[in-house]
């Protein structure tokens, strides 16, 4: 069966989106890109060199024409720095399908709940597709959609921590209740933290620092490719029920 990943009527072949900071060299990201399958790129707009001619451009090295460029509001910590940094974004490439973040502090990286929603709905009706990073609290995550997010974006633990999934159950809740993609959102460290989220039942993963700063970035970039596709496989088969006690592999009619 056809098994298409949509976000605000948009179609892609991969449920990995990758992020593009942390990185040595453009060079570096272009090929753990390419080797992650990946349709969609995560840029920090606050970062993006626009001013600087001598300097090279991710764009020399993605093509936007064949990826597509997710613009996010990384650094921000209002809602007004977040709006007016996508307000930018629009402008310089008009982009619409974009990914929010108002961070709550520095040390936690957490979102500003608050300053979340709000910017969500100002963005909404402004006539952008918001993808939103938020925290796994199913309550607060109903609230994102309901103010307008095309794609809810729980973290799976603290940004670049690298710890996995610590909160299996908010996440299969979350999901449970939304009607919009649920993407996994900062914390992955291995493959099997990516596997893990698919099982779940997750639309997708985004991942920047554990491939980034793995010692084989490309290598990395491959083995999350292959981790969100056999996880997806795996929820779509059904896993096997728990039991309590075991159970026989070989069936015991007709035994000699």
């Amino acid at each position: 069966m056809e098994d298409i990943f949509t976000i605000a009527k948009k179609k892609f072949n991969s449920r990995l989106i990758v992020g593009t900071g942390k990185y040595k060299s453009f060079e570096q990201t272009a090929s753990a890109v390419k080797a992650s399958g990946a349709d969609i790129v995560t840029v920090a707009v606050r970062r993006v060199n626009i001013l600087d001619k001598k300097q090279p451009l991710l764009m020399d090295y993605l093509d936007p024409k064949s990826i597509t460029y997710l613009p996010n509001t990384a650094g921000c910590y209002s809602s007004e720095e977040a709006l007016r940094t996508l307000r930018l974004a629009r402008e310089m490439g008009d982009w619409r399908l974009v990914k929010l973040e108002v961070l709550g502090d520095k040390k936690t990286l957490y979102p500003n709940m608050i300053e979340t929603i709000k910017s969500t709905k100002i963005l909404a009706k402004e006539g952008f597709e918001v993808m939103v990073y938020c925290t796994d609290d199913p309550i607060l995550s109903k609230k994102i959609e309901d103010a307008g997010a095309c794609a809810i974006m729980p973290l799976g633990a603290p940004i670049g921590s690298g710890l996995g999934i610590q909160n299996e159950i908010n996440i299969k809740l979350i999901k449970e209740q939304s009607s919009v993609p649920v993407i996994v959102d900062a914390g992955v460290g291995t493959p099997s933290d990516a596997t893990i989220a698919m099982e779940l039942g997750c639309d997708g993963v985004l991942i920047n620092t554990a491939i980034a700063e793995a010692k084989n970035p490309i290598l990395m970039a491959e083995a999350m490719r292959y981790a969100v596709i056999s996880g997806r496989k795996a929820f779509k088969a059904e896993r096997m029920k728990k039991r309590s006690y075991a159970s026989p592999s070989s069936p015991e009619e007709n035994l000699i």
